[in-house]
């Protein structure tokens, strides 16, 4: 039996869990890429020394991604639970979307934390070639990647995590 040439596809969207915000659980934690990045502010950061000893949330996202509006106030609401704590956010816009629309979401919702705008898709790239929103990347405070998402988080599982991660020394 000839299948059709989408099935391919298919098998991998559903092996990706694509949407099903599914989270890579047991994954030997591999150490975060060194990126430089610049915020709608104008600053210039560089992950070495702005993640050092942090509970870090690297959101890539794009505006015209329903998923990651929609994710958004989760983001916010779990960024204000825990910055006291060590903890940190930064969204990283995909290198399509446009620069205007970032900062203009940024400012009308407020966003809390830092937003890159990552032009050359170079942050994309050092965090395993990035191409589907939103991908979500939790970092301990060693640095090391812990987990990856794709899809909206379980939020109740991530706080649980963050707190765990939090906590260690």
């Amino acid at each position: 039996m000839k299948l059709p040439r989408w099935t391919g596809l298919l098998l991998l969207v559903a092996a990706v869990g694509v949407g099903a915000g599914l989270a890579y659980e047991g994954l030997k934690p591999e150490p975060a890429p060194r990126v430089d990045y610049v915020l709608l502010d104008g600053s210039k950061h560089a992950s070495a020394q702005a993640w050092t000893g942090k509970v870090m949330l690297v959101n890539f996202w794009a505006t015209s991604c329903t998923t990651c509006v929609k994710e958004m106030p989760n983001v916010i609401a779990t960024h204000q639970k825990y910055k006291d704590k060590g903890f940190d956010t930064l969204a990283v816009a995909m290198s399509y979307d446009p620069p205007a629309y970032v900062a203009n979401y940024a400012e009308t919702r407020k966003l809390p934390f830092g937003v890159a705008m990552d032009s050359t898709g170079e942050i994309a790239r050092s965090f395993g070639k990035v191409q589907l929103t939103p991908t979500t990347f939790l970092i301990n405070k060693r640095g090391e990647i812990v987990k990856r998402f794709v899809g909206e988080p379980d939020f109740a599982a991530l706080h649980g995590t963050i707190e765990k991660l939090l906590a260690e020394s």
